[in-house]
């Protein structure tokens, strides 16, 4: 299993949003390095939601349902998406700060490349992050 990272400014689409879907399609990514992220997910890889812009903190964990399709909003097929549904929110959202704080994050895709809209994690940031968050 690979993890992953998604983010989402919260107006337009939240964490609470997603929730109420049940499952959503993540559609819209524009940039080479997230598409390329999106392709190499699996499916029921685990996916950290993150809200970018108000909050900035990860916020809950989703799955990916289904794995790269051809994006249906545009023709264009470099570019693709992939279903997410959500499993849980977390007990205590972990904030861009305190994951700035710590040297164990130094090289995580979302500190390193912080407009990368969507990011690996590594299984150990999974983990301490998960710990983090009181699971």
């Amino acid at each position: 299993m690979n993890y992953w990272l998604v983010k989402s400014e919260p107006f337009k689409y939240s964490w609470e949003q997603f929730v109420k879907d049940g499952k959503t399609m993540w559609d819209g990514v524009r940039n080479y390095a997230a598409r390329n992220n999106l392709r190499a997910m699996a499916k029921g890889d685990q996916v950290f939601f993150y809200h970018s812009n108000e909050g900035l903190e990860i916020v809950g964990i989703a799955e990916v349902a289904k794995t790269a399709y051809q994006d249906p909003t545009t023709d264009d097929t470099n570019w693709v998406v992939v279903d997410l549904k959500p499993l849980k929110a977390l007990p205590k959202p972990v904030g861009l700060a305190e994951l700035k704080q710590d040297p164990a994050f130094e090289n995580m895709d979302l500190i390193r490349l912080g407009r990368l809209s969507v990011g690996s994690v590594k299984p150990a940031e999974y983990k301490k992050i998960l710990k983090m968050a009181g699971l």
